[in-house]
């Protein structure tokens, strides 16, 4: 007999927690930097930032860089990124994770940093389509950690904060899920520390998409 759902709605972070681009966006932000005269950001100062909106993003990374630039800084990151985007893919472990969640009658959905355009056309894949029965960009709506994202897929989905799961790899992810009243799962393996994640109190940290997968089973 199978175990009662705890959760109906589970949103997922893109970069870093499903998609493994962490390393590529930290060196595409560094080259954008450099590109409009702005000192080489730290990758720690680089990676930071991932999972916030694009030029909020920008400008945390580069504070040297002036305001007036920041356009052409969002045009060279997205310049650099999309030069090498087709160098990333889904973590190991990540599809056969989503298809069991789907065949629990889940609501899968993202909720990301990325750009409405950037997230379509990821998703536009064969081996993603029909997974995913919603999603939110950080340019249609506020970004993390404000919770706007969450309330608004809680909302299209009909579901409670109670019965809600944000799983993401940064602090803004899990920041955006106690601003929302939902609970949080952090992975380990993208953009933040693990050591950080301790006082936004995430159900579970996973080391792998292989560990999420099996603490979803048995607790999703």
């Amino acid at each position: 007999m199978n175990r009662p759902r705890q959760f109906d709605l589970i949103c997922f972070d893109w970069d870093g927690t499903l998609f493994d681009s962490t390393a590529i966006i930290v060196r595409s932000i560094q080259q954008a930097v450099l590109d409009v005269g702005g000192a080489k950001p730290t990758d720690e100062a680089a990676s930071y930032v991932i999972g916030m909106a694009l030029m909020p993003a920008l400008a945390h990374a580069a504070p040297d860089v002036p305001k007036e630039k920041y356009p052409l800084l969002g045009e060279r990151y997205r310049h650099h990124y999309l030069a090498t985007q087709h160098d990333i893919s889904l973590f190991d472990g990540v599809l056969p994770m989503l298809a069991d969640l789907k065949g629990r009658h889940h609501w899968l959905t993202v909720a990301t940093g990325k750009s409405r355009r950037g997230l379509d056309d990821v998703l536009a894949s064969r081996q993603l389509h029909g997974i995913f029965d919603g999603s939110r960009t950080a340019d249609e709506t506020a970004g993390k950690p404000d919770p706007r994202m969450l309330h608004e897929l809680m909302r299209e989905f009909g579901a409670d904060p109670e019965r809600t799961l944000m799983i993401g790899d940064t602090t803004h992810d899990l920041q955006m899920a106690v601003n929302a009243g939902c609970a949080s799962v952090g992975v380990s393996y993208g953009a933040h520390e693990p050591s950080e994640f301790g006082t936004l109190r995430p159900r579970f940290i996973a080391h792998s998409a292989t560990e999420l997968h099996r603490w979803l089973a048995d607790n999703a």
